[in-house]
């Protein structure tokens, strides 16, 4: 069977607070870490968190949030989000310096956020500036030998790849949020690999469709409900030599957060028998 990392989300602070019995209760061994508040990815927590996670669990990336307003839509998302926005621009940049650092404390060698909308023309003020503040995180990850990677949704896949080929560093990488593409009418997923290819380091495994409406995004839904083509997707990742994690999202709280996660890891085991 083709070898790959069967991971799940999983928030800084329940790791903190609870230990690996999460992960160990849904029987996998990998987790990326999300981690939204700066104010505890500090030098007493890289060492908690280390032996919370000993050699019983695998952390290959920290997702890294910023402070500010937040609004996941296409109204409101635009000013609010990411490194787009300028008047959060700079304290956001400093919160994903402040992960990087924490990142590499931890021995882990990726850090993953979320930019914003970049803007798909290149000639504007506000896409020449987003790209600068991107390059200056980027560098900094660089300097620690860390990769920088975006997760996608908010823009359309060549807007991305313009954006990385700009800012010009070797240490940039994508995570592949499938459903994102979807919830935010940007591109069929199964498509998009073939523009990312090699520059994929880690794919959430969400699934969902696509908007109904010129103002919200599409329905999140559980993985095999939506529109992704996971069995393609996959077939299609390993063709350009994918090696990284396949990381569960599953966006909502409860009893059947759980339910959906262990039924996407039965259908990722499912799709991997054949390799």
């Amino acid at each position: 069977m083709y070898h790959l990392d069967i991971g799940v989300i999983v928030s800084l602070e329940s790791l903190l607070n609870n230990g690996i019995r999460e992960i160990r209760e849904l029987g996998l061994d990998t987790c990326q870490v999300n981690a939204w508040n700066p104010d505890i990815l500090t030098e007493e927590n890289v060492h908690k968190l280390k032996e919370i996670a000993a050699d019983d669990i695998k952390i290959p990336s920290i997702w890294v949030g910023w402070p500010g307003p937040k609004v996941w839509d296409f109204i409101d998302g635009p000013s609010t989000l990411g490194l787009v926005p300028k008047e959060f621009r700079y304290v956001r940049m400093e919160a994903l310096k402040r992960g990087a650092w924490f990142a590499k404390q931890l021995g882990v060698s990726d850090i993953i956020t979320h930019v914003g909308f970049i803007p798909e023309n290149p000639s504007t003020t506000e896409y020449r500036e987003t790209v600068v503040a991107i390059r200056d995180v980027a560098l900094y990850c660089k300097d620690l030998g860390i990769y920088f990677d975006f997760e996608t949704g908010q823009e359309t896949p060549i807007t991305l790849i313009r954006a990385i080929e700009d800012i010009g560093l070797d240490n940039l990488g994508i995570n592949l949020d499938p459903a994102n593409l979807l919830l935010y009418g940007k591109a069929n997923p199964v498509d998009a690999v073939d523009i990312y290819k090699g520059l994929i380091r880690s794919v959430h495994v969400k699934d969902g469709k696509y908007p109904t409406d010129g103002r919200h995004l599409g329905e999140e839904t559980p993985v095999g409900e939506g529109l992704v083509n996971f069995p393609v997707l996959i077939d299609k990742l390993i063709k350009y030599g994918y090696k990284g994690p396949l990381i569960i999202e599953r966006e909502i709280s409860g009893p059947q957060q759980k339910k959906d996660i262990l039924k996407a890891k039965d259908i990722l085991i499912d799709i991997l028998k054949k390799y």
